[in-house]
């Protein structure tokens, strides 16, 4: 199994970019982060056309998430409610999780908070989303032991994920309150895929449309696949693939696959 995530900052702006990746990574499951666009607008017919099945739970201009996959998924479900009900509070106002089951494994979909800056309310909105994630895995995790968590977290988790890690140190993406908050959610129990086979710095995920980030290579790795134990063992790639960050007018984050 080929999962493959990518936060593709507008589906409808990428949408033959998106089309066009998929006829040629032949990935089972490609999950999509910031898709921008309310359920009943989503180009859902295109991805139909070539083979896949469409699961979607969108905001207009905003956020978004969505699943496609080329078998039917089981169990699919929307936000934090399903599992942890009235706990959510104000947490699943904004559309940034989504959930269904392929052959047993169990791939939750995040696009979690940006934040803003470090000590704004949408800093505090981040830890408080990170913090019910982590719950919300607990017991996801406790019903199913085969789950593969990906998206674009919003955080490098370590210095060597970032170009030039001392001019960023305790800022947004990279403070220290993130890095412990998304540690919290893998001591559940969830390995990094992508450092299973590649330990050393300068592979990124995104980079700032501004200044040259991409011709430049100053990006950040914060688009990740988290896999428990028996998932991890069975992984023996995963790879990020820069080919999408090279066309005219790309999203400025590129897909990032594991195989199972």
């Amino acid at each position: 199994m080929k999962i493959a995530t990518w936060n593709v900052n507008s589906i409808r702006s990428r949408l033959e970019q998106v089309i066009a990746w998929l006829q040629v990574s032949d990935v089972d499951v490609l999950c999509l982060q910031e898709t921008k666009v309310v359920d009943t607008d989503f180009p859902r017919t295109d991805f139909e056309n070539i083979g896949y099945h469409v699961y979607i739970y969108g905001q207009k201009s905003y956020n978004g998430v969505a699943i496609f996959s080329r078998q039917p998924m089981e169990d699919v479900s929307m936000g934090f409610v399903p599992v942890l009900g009235t706990e959510v509070g104000d947490l699943d106002e904004q559309k940034r999780l989504i959930v269904g089951t392929l052959n047993g494994v169990r791939i939750v979909n995040v696009y979690v908070p940006n934040g803003s800056e470090v000590g704004s309310d949408k800093y505090l909105y981040k830890l408080s989303w990170l913090k019910l994630l982590r719950e919300y895995l607990k017991r996801v995790i406790d019903n199913n032991n085969q789950l593969c968590i990906c998206g674009d977290f919003n955080i490098a988790l370590e210095d060597r994920d970032i170009h030039n890690p001392k001019a960023f140190k305790n800022q947004i993406m990279a403070s220290d309150l993130e890095r412990q908050a998304l540690r919290a959610v893998l001591e559940l129990g969830l390995g990094d895929a992508f450092r299973k086979f590649t330990e050393e710095t300068g592979h990124f995920s995104w980079w700032d449309y501004r200044s040259g980030g991409f011709a430049r290579n100053r990006g950040w790795r914060i688009d990740h696949l988290y896999l428990t134990p028996t998932l991890y063992e069975q992984s023996v790639s995963c790879t990020i693939d820069t080919a999408p960050r090279k066309l005219v007018k790309p999203s400025d984050h590129t897909p990032v696959i594991v195989e199972i």
